[in-house]
């Protein structure tokens, strides 16, 4: 590798002025410039960091000052907002061995541990860059420690590209944020392009304004990338699906509302259900791999009906979690184009569930998100007829997209054996959606105006300025279940996400898994209570909300929206069982009725002969309690068998 001016100080000085433009699921939202200020002693770097995420502006100021002999960090200030809704203050200021670290009002001396450098997430972008002029002029350490959070940093070589007539190097950056970004260099040691996450989660890439017409390029290598890295850390957890695999002995739960059977025997062959039913009438063949399961309890594999796969780290969680298909609500179009792609080739050692996709669509405005917009019906049109080419089964909604352009998708979506699901655009209402077309509706907060009643201002008309009170019988609520009866509507309530927020007792206590977290997710996802009484009011009405709907017959299914990742599916059904569902129909929803709703029926959702090998086995019967579908003991996905504690230690969760 040609890399002479980074390994040997610099033979060229580097740029002292560098622009990258910031993308948010590959949209351009903002841009980042930065200085540099130089005389022999010191070195000062200074950021404007700035975009603007549906609607709400995300600014980041940023200085760093360090030694120009060697770029050991003297002092680092930034001072703004991560993402949204996470505010960031930090002053690090160092004294030879001695620290002072002031991070969100609270201040900590510490003697740090080297090697070590200054990098607290993944902005801003030209931090990374001297993060990575570090690493490279100090012997490209092991590991690192990154201040002032205290994580512990791997980087290693990936995919060298072709970009603009330039090489450019790249390498996967471990411990910055959650799993693994990448991010490429040039021969000049400069930063050319970074493939991340932010602090909500969600893709950003911050591309050098030169390099922008390539953004599609790095996120496609970093897919590739970070595949290949995760099936090396993923080998402890699983071995590749026998030719033939016989479970035997574990009482069976198939999902289709036949009697469970005790000492049961299922055999895949080819990652494909071949029998099921008691043992003593199954014939196993002799060169059958089997997998003795007395005394465990077997369910279909989970749907997860509201996933956002926005990193392949979440491959394994969802495996771990008993997750062996998702339905992929609003992705990038390269990124899951190339996702679905990889994990499709037999051959690809990288492990993670079955994903279907629904191609997300938005108009433009204020609030819209992404790349993909359609601001007219030919517009429309033409984005169906791509998500089509590149594998989608159904098409998403956003908040802009306009009634007419809503309509022209429908129609097209429906022409091509596709369905709609998605968000309910501002200006319309839930039943709007559904007569203009959508199949399905994701959140139930779209749903509560049908659900509540304000009380008469002066004029005799409702004053939603004063506190609403439920409503769950009265004339709006009706009108909705019969338009949801009326055009089969399949609603994914999210539940858990609005518990997530609103939760007024500590958040373990709710859902034990965010003590598993690693650090760089606890952190972000360990929220306080809640102290705003109208929040706790308003998620205990969506939970009364589903014990209507689903009383009244409305196909709910089971999705998360990341939340807690890989824990949530399963605090999801047991909001469903708070909300009146039996512990069967929980289940269904998370299986067959899942699986019903992406088209899918006949491929998953049961254990039935020509279904896809995915099969949960419990140490638990999860009819007896839905709690008991967390206590898993072998996930099997499409005939491979994988232990849980090595998947999720393979991204840095706790088992």
């Amino acid at each position: 590798m040609v890399f002479a001016a980074a390994a040997f100080g610099y033979a060229q000085p580097p740029s002292a002025v560098g622009t990258f433009v910031l993308h948010k699921f590959a949209k351009a939202i903002g841009k980042e410039t930065c200085s540099i200020n130089q005389n022999a002693e010191f070195r000062t770097l200074t950021s404007h960091f700035l975009f603007n995420d549906r609607g709400t502006d995300v600014p980041l100021e940023t200085t760093f000052v360090s030694k120009t002999k060697d770029m050991t960090p003297v002092l680092f200030k930034a001072s703004g907002k991560s993402a949204r809704f996470f505010h960031m203050d930090d002053v690090l200021m160092a004294y030879a061995d001695r620290w002072i670290i002031v991070r969100n009002g609270k201040q900590e001396t510490i003697n740090p541990k080297r090697p070590w450098f200054i990098m607290d997430g993944y902005s801003p972008a030209c931090m990374q860059q001297q993060m990575m002029r570090w690493w490279l002029t100090h012997g490209r350490p092991v590991e690192f420690t990154a201040y002032p959070a205290k994580t512990k940093i791997q980087i290693r070589p990936s995919e060298t590209l072709q970009v603009s007539g330039k090489t450019t190097h790249g390498y996967n950056v471990g411990g910055l944020i959650w799993g693994e970004e990448s991010l490429w260099i040039d021969d000049d040691g400069d930063l050319t392009a970074l493939v991340s996450t932010d602090a909500e989660f969600d893709h950003f890439e911050a591309v050098r304004e030169k390099y922008e017409a390539s953004l599609n390029v790095f996120i496609a290598a970093a897919v590739r990338s970070n595949l290949s890295a995760l099936a090396q850390l993923t080998k402890a957890a699983g071995a590749p699906a026998p030719m033939r695999l016989a479970i035997l002995g574990a009482t069976l739960e198939d999902s289709t509302g036949s009697p469970p059977i005790e000492d049961s025997a299922i055999l895949i062959n080819h990652g494909v259900i071949a029998a099921v039913g008691p043992r003593s009438k199954i014939t196993i063949p002799k060169d059958a791999t089997v997998l003795d399961a007395t005394g465990k309890y077997a369910v279909p594999g989970l749907w997860d009906m509201h996933a956002h796969y926005e990193q392949v780290e979440w491959g394994p969680i969802y495996l771990a979690a008993g997750v062996t298909s998702v339905r992929d609500v609003g992705n990038e179009f390269e990124f899951i184009k190339t996702l679905h792609e990889e994990l499709d080739r037999p051959e690809h050692p990288a492990i993670g569930p079955h994903i279907e996709f629904a191609g997300i669509i938005d108009g433009t405005g204020p609030k819209s998100l992404g790349a993909i917009t359609a601001d007219t019906p030919e517009q429309a049109l033409a984005w169906v007829e791509k998500y089509k080419a590149i594998g989608a089964r159904q098409i998403k909604i956003y908040g802009s997209v306009k009634p007419e352009v809503l309509k022209a998708i429908a129609v097209t979506a429906h022409e091509r054996t596709m369905t709609v699901t998605g968000h309910v655009p501002d200006g319309m209402s839930a039943i709007d959606c559904v007569t203009e077309g959508m199949d399905q509706i994701n959140h139930i907060e779209f749903l509560n105006r049908y659900f509540v009643r304000y009380p008469a201002g002066t004029d005799g008309k409702p004053d939603r300025t004063k506190p609403w009170e439920s409503d769950f019988d009265g004339e709006q609520s009706k009108h909705l279940i019969q338009a949801f009866k009326q055009h089969h509507t399949v609603l994914d309530p999210t539940l858990v996400l609005y518990e997530f927020v609103a939760h007024s007792a500590p958040l373990n206590s709710i859902e034990p898994g965010v003590d598993h977290l690693p650090p760089q997710l606890k952190e972000g996802l360990n929220t306080p209570p809640s102290q705003d009484p109208r929040i706790t009011k308003a998620a205990d009405l969506f939970l009364h909300v589903i014990r209507r709907l689903h009383a009244a017959g409305i196909s709910i299914v089971a999705g998360t929206d990341q939340s807690i990742p890989g824990y949530s599916i399963h605090r999801e059904l047991e909001l469903y069982v708070e909300a009146g569902f039996t512990p069967f129909e929980a289940l269904r929803s998370a299986t067959i009725e899942a699986a019903r709703a992406v088209g899918t029926e006949n491929e998953s959702g049961s254990l039935e002969p020509g279904k896809r090998g995915d099969v949960l086995l419990l140490d638990a019967d999860p009819m007896q309690n839905i709690r008991n579908l967390r206590r898993i003991w072998r996930t099997v996905a499409a005939g491979a068998v994988y232990q849980p504690a090595p998947l999720w230690q393979s991204v840095g969760f706790a088992p």
